[in-house]
């Protein structure tokens, strides 16, 4: 298994030629040839914009405009799902928007006139993040001026991340903090020898929470470095390659690692203790909203001090239950590397959302798998992967990410529920964060917005209840070829859910797909064809009352109604665009 530590036997020694690369290099610049945006158009203008990543019921919204797109009269429409709450006319670039105070619920705003729409938004009133968690991460805490912090956040705020990972700030896996409560350090270095300053740990931290984001400080649940004696940890907390106590489990690592990585047993109750009370250090000093756990995977055969054998992941859910008592109001979510520990362990423990590092890539049906399996085994929490896309491709020194992979994976997850940990300073191509060798492109940028504000409008429909059911799509035109999931190279997958009074049918398109592996570690996968007005025919459980699509791909994300006719237990419909992915609802 692997994690952001943790890659076969080779893991950090990569990372550390990686970010070797990025200090002294700046390498070649290899371009996916199917990628169909040219070097350089990675700038792009975001017209709308609002001043949080999550409104509680009650609070107002602030938007803001960053100039007209024309000179015509616009209107401000404001939305949820496909009814129109109100339209106002624009007479300002920034204006104030009172949402309904209904808890747990996703909006769109838009802005357009009679012909055209030019800007749209999402907008999340929900009085705590957990319920749709869009995560985020930062990587990097050198000397930073406010404004440059300010930018980072304001770009992670315009996707609406309402968790935010800081990766890689701490000074050591078994102490945390540099220094103490009453003194803490206002320098030190991370695991990897880099300078991280209090100044910009703190000042991320204040940016984060007025945009309402909840911060999490990332760890891992059982490191401890070489010089951990002298911190006070004892050598019965540790777990053992042999009965006799003599080989300690260990991550090895090298220059310049400070320090290769010794497991401790999460399940030992005075490791719990201790690492609580380094916790509560931290907490002291900044004001973070949890702590992010993590993990190594499956560490084979393994024996506490005592000589008795033991399975680590038994001891994640007494361990996250012992942070929790702990800190009672501290928020908590632990990485399940391939799902590993996950079933009867952290998805039965207090934390906020269920996060899988994922490494399985032979196809899309994987990313389903394992959102419908986390939903059962947790009773229906949300969950967000992290799924590093362009693995290989990303290695190979500095590039762009291959658009039509990234938005394919993008779409297949968001459809089925889940979200992906993409977002930081840049967008994520391994498990080292920092590692920023992949660029995105400016259409790729641009559609990532729009994504990300789809994700957050319609919600309530892709992540807010509902049973999975198989649909069977038939077009009107032979040429175009539907199959239920999972996806088939030339032909549209159909993922269909069914909520009280709607069904919920999501179009995703894998024609012209080189292959079928999420990952496109290779950055080989092509852009499918455009297809525009296409007639299909829906099966429905009655006469419907209306029929509507959207897509992050099309008029940005805002809802169409569409005409339909019924007969015989179908709708039949035109679909005006489907590129990567289309949504169609039925209200019954």
């Amino acid at each position: 298994m692997t994690t952001r530590y943790h890659i076969a036997t080779q893991a950090l020694t990569i990372t550390a030629i990686l970010f070797m690369q990025l200090m002294l290099t700046s390498c070649n610049v290899i371009s996916p040839e199917n990628d169909p945006i040219t070097y350089g158009e990675n700038y792009i203008e975001v017209l709308l914009s609002c001043d949080k990543a999550q409104y509680a019921p009650g609070e107002p919204v602030q938007l803001s405009l960053s100039k007209l797109p024309n000179d015509r009269s616009l209107t401000i429409t404001y939305r949820h799902l496909n009814d129109i709450i109100k339209t106002e006319p624009l007479t300002s670039l920034s204006w104030t928007w009172q949402p309904p105070a209904t808890d747990y619920t996703g909006y769109m705003v838009d802005i357009s006139d009679s012909e055209t729409v030019y800007a749209s938004i999402g907008i999340d009133v929900s009085s705590s993040p957990e319920r749709f968690p869009r995560n985020g991460f930062l990587s990097a805490y050198g000397k930073m001026s406010n404004a440059e912090m300010s930018k980072v956040i304001e770009n992670l705020n315009r996707h609406h991340i309402n968790y935010l990972q800081f990766q890689d700030w701490h000074w050591k896996h078994h102490h945390p903090l540099a220094g103490t409560a009453a003194e803490p350090m206002a320098e030190w270095t991370d695991i990897i020898s880099r300078n991280c300053y209090k100044t910009t740990v703190q000042g991320y931290l204040n940016e984060a929470h007025k945009r309402g984001m909840q911060c999490l400080f990332y760890n891992l649940a059982y490191g401890a470095l070489q010089d951990a004696a002298d911190d006070g940890v004892e050598e019965e907390w540790y777990v053992y390659k042999d009965k006799q106590h003599k080989q300690k489990d260990f991550h090895q690592l090298g220059s310049p690692f400070k320090s290769s990585i010794y497991l401790t047993n999460p399940a030992n109750t005075e490791w719990q203790q201790y690492i609580a009370e380094r916790n509560n250090e931290v907490y002291q000093v900044f004001d973070f909203d949890g702590y992010q756990i993590d993990q190594l995977g499956s560490r084979g055969n393994l024996y506490d001090y005592s000589g008795n054998p033991i399975e680590i992941s038994d001891g994640y859910k007494p361990f996250i239950e012992a942070m929790k008592k702990a800190q009672p109001d501290k928020r908590l979510v632990m990485n399940a590397v391939g799902q590993y520990g996950q079933e009867n362990g952290i998805a039965k423990a207090p934390v906020d959302f269920l996060y899988t590092e994922v490494w399985d890539y032979s196809n899309y049906s994987v990313l389903s798998d394992i959102i419908t399996e986390n939903d059962s085994w947790s009773g229906g929490k949300r969950t967000v992967l992290a799924a590093y896309m362009n693995y290989d491709w990303g290695k190979q020194g500095r590039g762009y990410f291959n658009t039509p992979g990234i938005l394919m994976t993008t779409a297949a997850v968001s459809a089925w529920g889940g979200t992906i940990l993409q977002l930081g300073e840049h967008m994520l191509c391994n498990e080292y964060f920092p590692d920023e060798n992949l660029a995105m492109h400016g259409y790729l940028t641009r559609a990532m917005i729009s994504y990300y504000d789809f994700a957050v409008a319609y919600e309530n429909l892709l992540r807010d209840g509902g049973e999975w059911y198989g649909v069977s799509v038939e077009a009107e035109n032979d040429s175009i070829s539907f199959c239920q999931w999972a996806p088939e190279i030339n032909k549209i997958a159909t993922v269909g859910k069914r909520q009280t009074d709607k069904d919920i049918i999501h179009l995703l398109s894998y024609r012209g797909a080189t292959h079928l592996s999420w990952c496109d570690s290779d950055a080989s996968q092509t852009e499918p064809d455009l297809l525009q007005n296409f007639n299909v025919s829906i099966p429905v459980k009655s006469n419907p009352k209306r029929v509507y699509m959207a897509s992050p791909d099309y008029q940005y994300g805002v809802s169409q109604t569409l005409d339909f006719e019924y007969k015989n237990g179908t709708v039949a419909v035109n679909i005006p665009q489907l590129k990567y992915w289309t949504m169609v609802v039925v209200e019954y």
